[in-house]
């Protein structure tokens, strides 16, 4: 049974930086693309970043190119996603994916999915 489970969201101030994780099991990790999304209120979900399973391919939204990174530990079966500079508009629920096809920003290809972590930014 695959398992993702994110953790590290929060509430922070405007230009402050929080650090998701997500850590997997039930699967190969080191074979899947790992993915983070988000979705705000009312809004669909969006692509946020994705690093390739061996970790050399990184590719990020415009939105928060300069300002997040995403990163995986192998051996540690975790993805990361380090958030510096936080606006309000950052405002979501994220949620890490793993996709064992190739690297892709379309969330329709992401074949499982973790529950979410909220992250609130103040202004």
């Amino acid at each position: 049974q695959v398992q993702l489970v994110e953790s590290g969201g929060g509430l922070v101030q405007a230009g402050g930086s929080l650090r998701l994780s997500c850590a997997a099991s039930g699967l190969t990790f080191s074979s899947y693309t790992m993915g983070w999304f988000r979705q705000a209120p009312g809004k669909e979900r969006e692509f946020v970043a994705f690093i390739s399973w061996f970790g050399g391919r990184t590719s990020y939204a415009d939105s928060v190119k300069g300002r997040f990174t995403i990163s995986r530990d192998n051996a540690k079966t975790t993805v990361y996603l380090q958030m510096n500079v936080l606006k309000p508009e950052d405002t979501a629920v994220y949620y890490c994916a793993a996709d064992r096809a190739i690297a892709t920003t379309s969330r329709g290809q992401y074949d499982y999915w973790g529950q979410g972590t909220q992250v609130t930014v103040s202004s």
